[in-house]
């Protein structure tokens, strides 16, 4: 008898599903308004529900949607943390359908995201470094490269690069930030400026067959640091193409191909490389250094479009050096944002 008093009391106060599921039954019972005693709160939202499911599924497996149509995948990427808008949407859908279905459903999305970018919202900057870099796409029609000179003159910068410089605006430029820089070299559309010698200055090849990215070795007081500065192809959102993106994703490749046999232990790259960290297309890149704002921003540091920032596609890129903070500085005349940071130079006893 003792036994079977057991037996009952262990089916109906035990731990299985069934239990579990009248317990979390129970919670939304207990709700106020209209929620409470509704048989179909669980039954209504499944399309809400489903559609939460598929965002999570979209961002934890966005690198294995194919680039095959369109580029999809690299398109995913490069807006990726912008699929978190979605999350309060979902949220508000289920709030009005009354499906407690769809709200436990919109956790999951919520959860992923927090783990793929909840790292990035925080401020890790600090306040160390003794080198501070900047990088700029000026933009060729820029109606005022004189004043754009100067606004990043003034961020402090000891190392700046600038891309999409055209022919008849490089004297301008050269003239703006003599008084700052005492060295610069251009190279096709890009140039670097700094306040510490250049030297081993060259060209490289990126497949273009013209120049638009180079390489220089900065001798800065805490030892020599070899600048990179690129301006990768652009790339295209056609209805009948897709994301069209091959010549970038070359470029890309040979980019990374030059970074790989650099001899010297501190890099940093600099430039518009038209695409974000998330961009598998970048891999060849982005494998084998770190993103500044990544490791020492503040948020996801934006730089393109100017007017509503939405990717960083200028990016500031390290190899050896230890990121200490990472900023974008105000609009220029460009349709980019300037994006800045200070690192500390890796010494070679270190």
């Amino acid at each position: 008898m003792a036994q079977q008093a057991y037996m009952t009391e262990t089916d109906n106060g035990g731990s299985g599903p069934e239990h579990r599921g009248t317990r979390l039954r129970r919670l939304f019972d207990r709700l106020p308004g209209p929620w409470r005693g509704d048989p179909r709160i669980w039954r209504r939202g499944l399309v809400v529900a489903t559609c939460a499911v598929l965002l999570a599924v979209i961002m934890v497996l966005h690198s294995r949607i194919p680039n095959t149509i369109g580029n999809l995948g690299s398109l995913t990427e490069t807006f990726l943390p912008w699929l978190g808008l979605l999350v309060p949407v979902l949220l508000l859908l289920a709030a009005l359908r009354k499906s407690a279905t769809a709200l436990i459903a919109v956790v999951l999305p919520a959860l992923v995201w927090l783990n793929l970018f909840g790292g990035q919202v925080s401020d890790k900057t600090g306040t160390g470094g003794d080198l501070t870099v900047a990088t700029h796409n000026v933009n060729a029609d820029n109606p005022d490269p004189a004043g754009t000179a100067r606004d990043v003159a003034a961020s402090g910068a000891d190392v700046l690069a600038l891309e999409e410089l055209t022919a008849s605006a490089v004297p301008t430029y050269e003239k703006a930030l003599a008084s700052t820089y005492r060295y610069h070299s251009v190279q096709g559309t890009v140039g670097v400026w700094s306040k510490y010698p250049l030297t081993d200055v060259r060209a490289v090849d990126i497949d273009l067959g013209w120049t638009r990215a180079m390489r220089a070795t900065v001798t800065a007081p805490a030892g020599q640091v070899a600048v990179y500065v690129a301006h990768l192809p652009s790339v295209r959102v056609k209805m009948e193409a897709g994301f069209t993106a091959r010549q970038r994703d070359r470029s890309a490749d040979y980019l990374g191909e030059a970074i790989a046999h650099e001899p010297l232990r501190n890099v940093v790259l600099l430039g518009d490389l038209n695409g974000t960290m998330n961009d598998r297309a970048l891999n060849a890149v982005t494998s084998q250094m770190r993103s500044t704002q990544g490791a020492a921003g503040n948020g996801f540091g934006f730089s393109w479009p100017a007017s509503f920032p939405m990717a960083r596609i200028d990016q500031i890129m390290v190899r050896g050096l230890t990121p200490e903070s990472s900023w974008t500085l105000p609009q220029t005349g460009s349709d980019h944002l300037p994006v800045a940071a200070r690192v500390k130079v890796a010494t070679s006893g270190s």
